[in-house]
């Protein structure tokens, strides 16, 4: 298959997925497949839920809504561009997906395709049934495709290279048993966001996208304040209260009960507004339910703290506070560009 041939692919795949959303689901004449797939996949997203219960509708949707808005010609182009592909030699690349969010393996699965590979994977437990879907409707736009896409549920073998994303200690298992494989493997991260004091409502209300989206439960979820000394939550407070109806999901509800009573036995200071507790803490990496807080006294000390520990951060939201940043509600939206870990997926496929 040419490069062109596998693009048009995920484009029509793009199409497909514009059609669904919390608001509306509503099939397009133009799109390829529909009197096939539309309406299994709308029973799909309904049933996600019952697959995990983290999985609610609304957050399935939003997932969806992303790769639809990621899937334009214009995005892959840019994205592809950079590469060359001439001389790529097709290997089998294996898959060991997470699965705390909706798709969030789908980029992996994506760049092995679209680089001219053979894509094995081994999905999670969490997420079996979403992705799996998505491959049926590839390979019934373009067939060959059916040749470069294998699932499978027991041991992996005979691939020639990995990426595989777990936590820590996962990846302590993956990094051994791996050991004689090109690999990328990733590890947990968390994302922060450092505030001066200066930030409008509404950004503090972006900043609550960043931290409830998915329940928190993704990489690019912040949580983690930085503030300078004297830096009052009222204004935060405010703003994040328009995301008060979490609460209202039992499994949401369960985590923030069950934390708070561990914070308050454990006699930690806290601040709680009845769906959120924040607490100082030097960690990154806050329950459910939870962010941490840390005061700063410079920016330039902080930004050297950070630097020194950003194989642990995947994200940072700030107003232009230091490089790199993120704005606030964004971190849920990277572009093709944007890699997991700033690990470039391409740039290893090539040379695997």
């Amino acid at each position: 298959m040419t490069l062109e041939t596998k693009k048009n692919a995920f484009i029509e795949l793009g199409k497909f997925l514009s059609q669904f959303s919390e608001a509306e689901n509503s099939p397009k004449k133009d799109v390829l497949g529909n009197a096939i797939f539309f309406d299994s996949f709308v029973d799909l997203i309904h049933l996600s839920q019952s697959h995990n219960g983290w999985y609610t509708p609304e957050q399935v949707y939003y997932a969806l809504q992303s790769w639809a808005n990621a899937l334009s010609k214009e995005n892959l182009d840019t994205w592809l561009d950079a590469y060359d592909f001439t001389n790529v030699k097709p290997k089998k690349i294996a898959l060991i997906l997470a699965g705390n969010i909706p798709l969030v393996g789908f980029h992996d699965f994506l760049s092995v395709l679209i680089s001219g590979h053979d894509v094995l994977v081994k999905t999670s437990s969490n997420d079996q049934h979403l992705l799996p879907f998505l491959a049926k409707y590839l390979i019934h736009i373009a067939p060959e495709l059916a040749n470069n896409i294998t699932f499978t549920e027991g041991k992996l073998e005979n691939f020639d290279a990995v990426i595989a994303t777990g936590s820590n200690n996962t990846a302590r298992y993956f990094e051994y048993y791996f050991k004689d494989k090109p690999s990328i493997i990733r590890k947990s991260r968390n994302s922060i966001a450092i505030l001066n004091g200066e930030e409008t409502k509404e950004q503090l209300v972006a900043l609550g996208e960043d931290i409830f989206r998915y329940f928190g439960l993704g990489c690019r979820n912040v949580s983690k304040l930085f503030v300078p000394k004297g830096y009052r939550f009222d204004t935060f407070f405010e703003a994040i209260f328009e995301y008060q109806d979490i609460i209202h999901y039992e499994k949401y509800a369960n985590n923030y009960d069950y934390n708070k009573a561990v914070f308050l036995m454990s006699n930690f200071k806290l601040l709680d507004n009845g769906f959120l507790t924040i607490k100082e803490d030097v960690s990154h990496a806050s329950p459910i339910s939870s962010v941490f807080y840390e005061y700063y006294e410079n920016l330039s000390d902080l930004e050297k703290k950070l630097d020194s520990e950003a194989d642990n951060i995947q994200c940072i939201v700030s107003n232009n506070l230091v490089k790199n940043s993120v704005a606030f509600g964004h971190t849920q939206q990277p572009k093709l560009w944007d890699y997991a870990d700033n690990i470039d997926t391409i740039s290893f496929l090539l040379i695997t």
